[in-house]
């Protein structure tokens, strides 16, 4: 029992495993055929969108997903090829320079080895914490730009014409228009019509495998009316057999100059995963994500999977949806794909010499298609105009500066947006409703609150540090020479202060002495036990005198007007806030 408690620690397949259920097999089963119906003409287009051939979206289908259900702590997350890390991907590998292709495709391989050793440290580290610095506006915006640079770069096999490639929306639109290429009419038609049939059986029933009827209609199209002899391009050979063993070649200055893309997708392919895991899990309260353990999966995933030539594989957010509406309870839904996928590799490769590429780019721009969110730009137009500003400044970024750029641009201003709010937060001068012990926000409730001249409350709703101590400063002083000569009191409630910086605690110091020296009395009210300790364990205590710290704002207000003192009980009780204390 104790090899079988340490072996779930380390293998989460063992905590489902050891209480799986007969019933759940059919579930199971039927959701891993669904699922590789889907995985392997998406497999295959997205390989094209990494610059790799068909045959490496298969490769990334089959060994990572069996990694993962093994370490895995969602139950219905389908790991494998994605668009957004394939364009990452090509983004990434397009930015170095001229490669040829047998070097380009061994890249891409090691790049699935960086990021998973990337993402198996951060595990260990427990860093699953890093998918926050991606907010929903920037994830939004970035998802936007690539969806449009992912469609776009799908242009080429759409119209049979040879172009650019290039992540930045001017360069492409450059090299369109001086191509002088004629368009290649039954390339565009089988394209256009692979589309239109895409989004009208999605729309009709989204269990209907659309992609791979339009795999079929088209490649039966292809063979039987010999496009293929017209100019339509096919996907032609592909080598059967499971992946060999290959050990990517590890060189220093390889591995320098793809490590910046690795960990970019380390991170996004992160997020990706663990966004539509959480949203499926929600869902299903009979098991737990772990986080950190979802880091380790994947990575330990990508690692192993780089030895069976693998490019960069994360959880894709439609299979993991078809998933898990195909009523998949276990990860046996992914070894029965896995099984699927092995076997069209050993003896059906060959059934997609005359599957026409145009229809792995329609696939690709149908799934692309839907990752534009219109309606929450909009909604965060109405109600949040900074974050508004935040996504449309990543959607820019990463549609004219490249992939990259766009989604650390985005991140950087998040990050810029979080400091500019803590530097500027909530603030609130209370004031006493009539004689009760409730304390308000002035501005809100200027006829039900007492004003007074002699006594100023302020309620600082955010954390004391660096970024916000002159904020904080400038507050207090300009309060206090609205009316100079007759403010005799001076209260801070701290109930939503947790923590004081020692910037923060040195200037505190001074501000208070400041207005002890003109006879103020300053007292600190609600501190919470944060707070509170950093009080009594620094100079603060010192100046502001524990005879000054109360419990509420009308404890401190009865002092300073001689009603009452405290009791030993409200001594004790001076490191706890109060919820009569409101704005």
């Amino acid at each position: 029992m104790l090899i079988i408690f340490k072996l779930k620690n380390y293998f989460p397949i063992f905590t489902w495993l050891s209480d799986y259920k007969v019933s759940y097999f059919k579930n199971d089963f039927i959701a891993g055929i669904t699922v590789s119906v889907l995985l392997i003409p998406q497999g295959m287009a997205y390989a094209l969108i990494a610059g790799l051939p068909p045959i490496y979206g298969l490769y990334a289908a089959l060994t990572p997903q069996i990694i993962y259900t093994l370490l895995g702590t969602s139950r219905q997350l389908a790991v494998g090829p994605v668009a957004m890390d394939s364009l990452l991907v090509a983004a990434g590998l397009g930015a170095i320079g001229n490669i040829e292709p047998a070097q380009y495709i061994q890249m891409a391989i090691l790049l699935a080895l960086l990021m998973g050793i990337i993402q198996l440290l951060f595990g260990i580290l427990k860093m699953g914490f890093l998918a926050s610095f991606l907010s929903k506006p920037v994830i939004s915006g970035f998802t936007s730009g690539a969806a449009i640079i992912i469609g776009l770069s799908q242009i080429k096999h759409l119209l049979g014409i040879p172009i650019s490639q290039s992540n930045k929306i001017q360069f492409f639109a450059i090299s369109i228009f001086q191509s002088d290429t004629p368009v290649h009419i039954p390339t565009l038609s089988i394209g256009l019509l692979s589309i239109i049939l895409l989004l009208i059986l999605k729309k009709w029933n989204a269990k209907i495998p659309s992609a791979l009827i339009a795999v079929i209609l088209s490649t039966l199209w292809v063979y039987y009316g010999k496009q293929n002899q017209e100019g339509v391009a096919v996907v032609g050979i592909v080598p059967s057999g499971l992946p060999s063993i290959n050990f990517p070649d590890l060189k220093w200055s390889t591995l320098k100059n793809l490590f910046p893309i690795a960990l970019t997708i380390a991170i996004v392919a992160y997020t990706e995963a663990i966004s539509i895991s959480k949203t499926i899990a929600d869902k299903h309260k009979y098991y737990e994500l772990d986080p950190n353990q979802e880091l380790i999966a994947l990575g330990t995933s990508n690692i192993v999977g780089s030895f069976f030539q693998s490019y960069p594989t994360t959880g894709g957010f439609s299979r993991t949806a078809v998933n898990d509406q195909a009523g998949a309870k276990t990860g046996v839904a992914s070894f029965v794909c896995a099984l699927i996928v092995a076997i069209i590799l050993n003896f059906f490769t060959h059934w997609f010499f005359y599957l026409p590429k145009a229809v792995l780019g329609a696939i690709i721009i149908a799934a692309v298609i839907k990752l534009i969110d219109f309606k929450y730009a909009v909604r965060l137009y109405n109600i949040r105009k900074d974050e508004f500003a935040v996504l449309l400044l990543t959607f820019v970024l990463t549609l004219f500066a490249g992939i990259t750029q766009g989604i650390l641009f985005g991140i950087i201003l998040s990050l810029l947006l979080l400091v500019y709010r803590a530097s500027k937060p909530h603030y609130a001068f209370l004031g006493r409703i009539g004689k009760t012990n409730y304390f308000q926000n002035i501005e809100r409730f200027p006829d039900e609150v007492v004003l007074r001249e002699d006594l100023i409350i302020l309620k600082f709703d955010a954390q004391l540090f660096f970024g916000n101590i002159q904020f904080f400063k400038k507050l207090v002083f300009k309060s206090i020479n609205n009316n100079p000569e007759k403010v005799k009191g001076f209260i801070i409630n701290a109930r939503s202060i947790n923590y004081v910086d020692s910037t923060a605690t040195e200037e505190l110091v001074l501000i208070i002495e400041q207005l002890q020296k003109k006879g103020i009395r300053v007292m600190i009210v609600g501190a919470i036990d944060p707070s509170r300790d950093i009080i009594i364990n620094s100079k603060l205590i010192k100046v502001i005198k524990k005879q000054n710290l109360f419990v509420t704002s009308g404890d401190a207000t009865d002092s300073f007007d001689g009603i009452s003192k405290k009791t030993a009980l409200q001594k004790k009780l001076s490191r706890q806030s109060n919820p009569l204390d409101r704005k």
